[in-house]
C-alpha cells in the first residue's frame, strides 16, 4: 500500500500566519508529546511514522510548499512537485503517473490519498490500514473512509451510506451531500452518514486506466510536460461521482478539519503565543503574535488575534472564516518563509519613482544547512553577517565569513553560503524587479557545489 499526502492550501484561511508558501498545515501552534511547538504536517508525519507507513508515503504539493517541506520533515521526504497549481485531480493523476513509471509500483498496489493535515489520533492511521482489505473483498472501484459524526455539523461534506455499517465493517455508498444545512445534517446522521474525511483509496490500475481512457500520459515525464492539458477540477468531481462502486469504511475516533481560526484555537493549550498581555476578563480569546512588539487586549472575549510580518487580524471568532473571502484577491508576496536552509523575514521595502526597488530581507541559516549555488538577473545583493560563521562560496572561490563581514553580490554572481553555526544576515536587494523567481539554481547539494568550484 501506497500513501500520497496532498499538501495545497492558497494560505488565505489562517491569514496573516499563512501566505502563498507557509499554508496552515506549517504553522506551528500545537504540542507534541514533549511540549514542543509543531505543525499539522509534522504532527500527521509523526504519526504516519509511528503507524510503519513512512516509507511508503509520498507527499504531492506545489514548487511554493517544498522548501517549507523539507525544512520541517527533513530532505528525505519524497516529494511530487506539481509543474503548476490547477485541483486535486491533476495532482492525483500526476503521483499515480510516478508511482506507475518512475517507482515501477505494480498496478495493483493499493494507493490511499489524504490530506496532509487531519487532526486525527494515531487509530486512524492504523484504520488507514484496513482500506487495503475494504477493496479486495468488495472489488469496489473506490474506498472511502468516513468519520461518524459527533453532531450536525453544516462544516463537512457526507457520505449517505445505502444501510448502516455493523461493527468495524464496510458500506457500499448511495450519495454524497456537501455541506448541508443544520437539518439536512441531522435527516442524514439519522440514516447513519457518515463525514466526508477526503481519503479515497483504489488501485492502481483504476487511475491509470481512466488517463488511457482520457488519452493522457501515464508516463510521469510526460505528465510533467502536458499538466496544463488535465481538467482543473478536484478528485471529487472528476471521479468520485463518476464511479458507479464505491464503499466506505467507518471511522469512530476524533476527527477535526482544524482549517479556520475558530476550529484551531480549540486545540491551542495556551490563550497567548508571542510577545503580549492579555486581561483576566477576556475569556475565549487567543492572541498569536509573530512580531517583536508586544499586542495587549483588556476586556476582549471571543476574539482571535493574529499577527504576522503579513498583516494583523482581530476578529470574532465565530467571523474568522470570512477571511478567505476578504483576502482572496489580495496578492501580496509573502513576508515571511521557511526554507530547507532556515528561514527569512521581509523586513522593509521600497519601490522609487523611477522603478527602482529596495528590499531589505533578516536571514537565518541553520547550523549545517547551506543554500544553493546560485545567480540571479535582475538584482544586485550586499549582505551584512550579523552572527554566526561559514563558508561562502562566490564565483568558484570559497572563504570563510563571520560576523561583522560585509559580502556584495552583483548580478550573474554565482554564489552559496553554508552555516557552521547559525548565521543571522540582513540582506538588501536592488534592482528593478525584485522577484522570488529571480534564481537560477545549479546545484544543492554542499558536496556537489564544493566539487563545481575545485573544477
Amino acid at each position: 500500500m501506497k500513501i500520497v499526502l496532498l499538501s495545497g492550501g492558497s494560505g488565505k484561511r489562517l491569514w496573516p500566519l499563512s501566505n502563498e508558501s507557509r499554508s496552515k498545515q506549517f504553522l506551528k501552534v500545537l504540542r507534541d508529546e514533549s511540549g514542543e511547538r509543531e505543525s499539522m504536517v509534522q504532527r500527521v508525519w509523526g504519526q504516519i511514522t509511528k503507524a510503519g507507513l513512512r516509507e511508503h508515503s509520498y507527499i504531492a504539493t506545489s514548487k511554493p510548499q517544498v522548501d517549507m517541506i523539507h525544512s520541517q520533515l527533513g530532505s528525505e521526504i519524497e516529494v511530487i512537485v506539481e509543474p503548476e497549481r490547477r485541483d486535486t485531480f491533476p495532482a492525483i493523476a500526476l503521483a499515480a503517473t510516478y508511482l506507475y513509471s518512475v517507482q515501477g509500483v505494480s498496478l495493483n498496489e493499493t494507493v490511499v490519498v489524504m490530506p496532509v493535515d487531519p487532526y486525527v489520533e494515531q487509530s486512524f492511521f492504523h484504520k488507514t490500514k484496513e482500506l487495503e482489505l475494504v477493496l479486495n473483498e468488495s472489488g469496489a472501484d473506490l474506498a472511502l473512509m468516513g468519520v461518524k459524526p459527533t453532531y450536525p455539523s453544516e462544516k463537512y461534506g457526507y457520505i449517505v451510506p445505502e444501510y448502516a455499517a455493523e461493527a468495524n465493517k464496510y458500506v457500499n455508498v448511495n450519495s454524497f451531500r456537501e455541506k448541508p444545512r443544520e437539518e439536512e445534517a441531522a435527516a442524514m446522521i439519522e440514516q447513519a452518514a457518515l463525514w466526508n474525511c477526503g481519503v479515497f483509496a483504489f488501485k492502481l490500475d483504476f487511475l491509470i486506466n481512466i488517463l488511457i481512457a482520457g488519452e493522457f500520459p501515464i508516463q510521469y515525464d510526460e505528465m510533467l510536460k502536458q499538466y496544463g492539458k488535465l481538467p482543473k477540477n478536484s478528485f471529487d468531481y472528476e471521479i468520485v461521482e463518476k464511479s458507479t462502486h464505491i464503499v466506505a469504511l467507518p471511522y469512530e475516533g476524533d476527527w477535526k478539519d482544524l482549517g479556520t481560526w475558530n476550529t484551531l484555537t480549540e486545540e491551542i493549550e495556551t490563550p497567548l503565543i508571542g510577545k503580549g498581555i492579555i486581561s483576566g476578563d477576556s475569556s475565549n480569546t487567543h492572541v498569536i503574535n509573530e512580531l517583536d512588539i508586544p499586542i495587549t487586549l483588556l476586556n476582549v472575549s471571543n476574539v482571535i488575534v493574529a499577527a504576522s510580518p503579513d498583516g494583523i487580524l482581530v476578529s470574532d471568532k465565530a467571523a474568522s472564516p470570512m477571511i478567505k473571502e476578504v483576502m482572496k484577491h489580495s496578492d501580496q508576496r509573502p513576508m515571511y518563509e521557511e526554507r530547507r536552509w532556515g528561514r527569512y523575514r521581509v523586513l522593509d521595502y521600497l519601490k522609487y519613482p523611477d522603478g527602482k526597488e529596495v528590499l531589505t530581507k533578516r536571514l537565518c541559516v541553520a547550523p549545517g544547512r547551506n543554500l544553493s549555488y546560485q545567480y540571479h538577473l535582475l538584482r544586485n545583493e550586499v549582505w551584512t553577517i550579523v552572527s554566526g560563521h561559514g563558508v561562502m562560496v562566490l564565483n568558484g572561490r570559497s572563504f570563510e565569513v563571520k560576523s561583522g563581514d560585509v559580502l556584495t553580490i552583483s548580478k550573474e554572481c554565482l554564489h552559496s553560503l553554508r552555516a557552521e553555526t547559525e548565521m543571522d544576515i540582513i540582506e538588501i536587494q536592488t534592482g528593478t524587479e525584485l522577484i522570488e523567481e529571480d534564481i537560477v539554481r545549479l546545484a544543492f547539494d554542499w558536496n556537489e557545489i564544493m566539487q563545481i568550484c575545485t573544477v
